[in-house]
């Protein structure tokens, strides 16, 4: 039995070897990508067990990719930087990370300096200690504009609380900790990492998501990549995360409640017509009511019938487990010594 036993004790133990995996998107942060990296360094020098460094280059104009390449030479970092074929957003550029992780624990933040890389171990302690599956980090004193970023994230933090069940003060903090085995569960698309606590929350119980303060610092580097628009597009999001967290394995039942409502509407209005034309004998031709009761019967037909093709394109859809929101061109990493 040891000709057996023997390689899969040695991949469970490759498998475990990584403790954390730290992901890092980018985006134009040529000036602030090597401070990141010599940061995280210094944060993660007392941490016990192994860790990586995973950099998400998503599509950089600037000279962000060279500037992180050249921290590939330190020999005290395990690193891996991949470059995806163009900008495809942050939400993506974090599904890559999260897919080329090999840790138990991930972590993530974004890449503009303005996350503490030292409150990493620090959540990486509470996230055991509290048994969670989430940790999501809490920017008690944001050091951000407050009317263009702050009272929007207010409103927002209110919105998707009340919406998903899922009580946070800061949904879109980027610095989180994940256990890994719950965080690959979840597939990120769009623009919705800023509601990936709802998303955890529809593979765990809420119980085990928590939050905890952490540091937040000024931009030194560059400019920020949302404005007031964000809250615009954070509403339409909400609106598909709550179609999604409710209606996610029948779409159908959205669509066909709709429709059945409207239909009924238009049997009601079409019956009392039709008693108003043949048993009272007026002129129903130019009634307004008889257009509206046509509308509706037509509308409930399109609506069901919507709803069955929405449940057949989502069932072909994500049955194709291979589907990433993200294309990869390079994968780099620092060459291993010579045995």
């Amino acid at each position: 039995m040891n000709h057996i036993e023997e390689p899969v004790k040695a991949t469970t133990d490759a498998m475990e070897a990584v403790e954390l995996s730290i992901v890092v998107p980018v985006f134009n942060e040529e000036e602030s990508v090597g401070p990141l990296v010599a940061r995280i360094g210094d944060a993660m020098a007392g941490f016990s067990k192994s860790w990586e460094m995973i950099l998400v280059d998503d599509g950089s104009t600037d000279r962000t990719l060279p500037n992180a390449r050249k921290e590939l030479a330190r020999a005290d970092l395990q690193l891996k930087i991949i470059e995806l074929q163009k900008n495809f957003g942050q939400t993506a550029a974090m599904q890559a990370g999260i897919d080329a992780a090999s840790g138990r624990l991930i972590a993530t933040l974004d890449g503009d300096l303005q996350n503490d890389p030292a409150d990493i171990p620090l959540m990486v302690a509470a996230i055991e200690e509290r048994g969670l599956d989430l940790l999501v980090g809490w920017r008690q004193n944001r050091r951000d504009d407050l009317l263009l970023r702050k009272i929007p994230s207010w409103c927002a933090n209110f919105l998707i609380g009340k919406i998903t069940g899922v009580k946070l003060h800061d949904y879109g903090c980027s610095l989180k900790v994940y256990r890994a085995s719950i965080i690959k569960q979840v597939k990120l698309m769009g623009e919705m990492h800023r509601f990936i606590p709802a998303w955890v929350a529809g593979v765990v119980p809420s119980s085990r998501i928590g939050e905890m303060p952490v540091t937040h610092h000024a931009r030194h580097y560059g400019t920020s990549k949302y404005g007031i628009s964000r809250t615009f597009r954070v509403i339409l999001d909400l609106l598909a995360v709550l179609f999604f967290m409710r209606y996610k394995a029948r779409p159908g039942h959205f669509f066909g409640s709709i429709g059945l409502a409207a239909g009924g509407a238009s049997a009601l209005i079409l019956f009392y017509l039709a008693i108003d034309k043949f048993i009272l004998g007026n002129d129903i031709g130019t009634r307004p009511m008889l257009i509206v009761g046509v509308m509706l019967f037509l509308s409930s037909i399109q609506l069901i019938t919507t709803g069955i093709l929405s449940e057949m394109m989502a069932r072909a859809y994500f049955s194709d487990d291979d589907t990433t929101s993200y294309i990869v061109r390079q994968v780099f990493e620092r060459e291993p010594p010579n045995a």
